[in-house]
């Protein structure tokens, strides 16, 4: 077994093709195969640079292709099966490139009549990668260090109505939010440089409510406007930001693509808040696409400090426990100490309240999150501060181990919240 480093990823496949064959045949066409031998493809050549099947592990058949345009072997058994099946590939085919790290483990493989599914599930990557790419500058610890907030979650929320405000009515929304006690405010994906709410003069508004309020209370509230753009417009909204006193950034990083992440990041000094807008085009199908947990790892190392898994029992149709699973990759370290474990902040958002709270740190275990609510704090009845009171409360109560029916009897904003949003 050679000791250069390797790039292993890991895949669902569903195929009517015998599994070995079917292993080798995306070993092939990510590597150095043809469907026909070409002169040149020597043993030599192919035992350095071909990629390995390194594992085939069957699980269970299907009756009906999954996806459309799938083949038959000639003799075909009858049997569609799948597994799970882990690919490895010599560093040196592409060296140390998100960019054609990409090409090479989700390339051509799902075009391939020889499937009716195909998803990559992981990745397992050397840290040569590390080499060329900085990862999170911040993460979880640096985020807490800017807002000051330490044993429980950054509660945080999104600015809305999503377009349509100016930048004054904008920042009059914030200083609503920071007098609530709010810990992290964002803007929408949808929210940029509008004519009606141009970037510049919206985060103008925005820092002047937050500078004085940091002021007069000593908070520092992190606000995360979006300068998705092209690369240019957004270092120099950056700048803007920083110049302004601001604390984050945020982009949609489907939009933006991994070589714009890594220059940004590389002029960043604040943490960028990754939006991951558009990941039901790549996640939704359990039979095409990729895993939030492998996609997570390719922005992890381009550079963000915290992004969305969405949350328990949310309003979009991802599982609880696709939840927990992607919260969970964001804080499991990429590579093994010394080198850096590339762990940023995941945020839980989408139909998030009080409610949630207990099932949350019950099932990930620590309060190292942005737990985003509109409707938990904006649709309180006691006002937005005793909105993120009672968000406060139920966190205390999800740490404390103490129910929050038991608690909701004495936190009265806890107690309304509960009331609102039912069972």
């Amino acid at each position: 077994m050679s000791t250069h480093p390797r790039i292993c990823a890991r895949y669902f496949i569903e195929t009517a093709f015998p599994l070995e064959q079917a292993a080798e045949t995306m070993a092939g066409e990510q590597s150095t195969g043809t469907f026909l031998r070409v002169p040149g493809e020597t043993e030599a050549l192919r035992e350095r640079f071909a990629a390995q099947v390194e594992l085939i592990v069957e699980r269970e058949a299907v009756a009906v292709p999954s996806l459309p345009g799938a083949g038959t072997p000639k003799n075909w058994d009858g049997v569609r099966r799948t597994a799970e099946v882990t690919l490895s590939w010599p560093l040196e085919n592409i060296g140390p490139s998100l960019p054609n790290l990409l090409a090479t483990v989700a390339g051509n493989l799902s075009e391939l009549k020889t499937f009716s599914g195909l998803k990559l599930l992981d990745l397992e990557l050397p840290a040569e990668f590390l080499s060329r790419y900085q990862g999170p500058q911040f993460g979880v610890q640096g985020t807490r260090s800017l807002t000051g907030v330490y044993g429980r979650p950054l509660i945080g929320t999104i600015i809305k109505p999503s377009i349509g405000m100016d930048p004054e009515t904008t920042a009059a929304q914030v200083r609503v939010l920071a007098e609530a006690g709010i810990d992290f405010i964002k803007d929408d994906e949808l929210q940029t440089d509008g004519v009606h709410c141009p970037f510049e003069e919206r985060v103008s508004a925005v820092m002047r409510v937050l500078r004085e309020f940091a002021e007069r209370t000593g908070k520092q509230v992190m606000y995360a406007p979006n300068l998705t753009g092209e690369i240019d417009e957004m270092l120099r909204r950056h700048d803007h930001v920083v110049a302004e006193g601001g604390l984050s950034v945020m982009v949609s990083m489907n939009s933006i693509g991994l070589p714009a992440m890594k220059v940004l990041r590389a002029h960043a000094q604040v943490p960028i808040h990754g939006h991951r807008n558009g990941w039901g085009m790549l996640g939704r199908s359990p039979v095409l696409g990729m895993s939030f947990v492998a996609f997570s790892k390719l922005w992890r190392l381009a550079g963000i400090d915290h992004t969305h898994v969405n949350g328990l029992r949310n309003k979009f149709c991802e599982s609880d426990e696709s939840v927990i699973a992607s919260a969970r990759a964001c804080l499991t370290p990429m590579f093994p100490a010394p080198s850096p474990g590339c762990e940023i902040m995941p945020v839980f958002s989408s139909g998030q309240s009080a409610r949630q709270a207990p099932d949350t740190y019950k099932a990930l275990g620590c309060t190292d999150l942005i737990y985003a609510c509109g409707g938990g704090i904006m649709g309180h009845p006691g006002g937005p501060a005793a909105g993120v009171r009672s968000l406060q409360q139920a966190w205390q109560a999800a740490v404390e181990g103490v129910s929050l029916a038991a608690f909701a009897t004495r936190h009265h904003e806890l107690a309304q919240a509960l009331e609102l949003f039912g069972a």
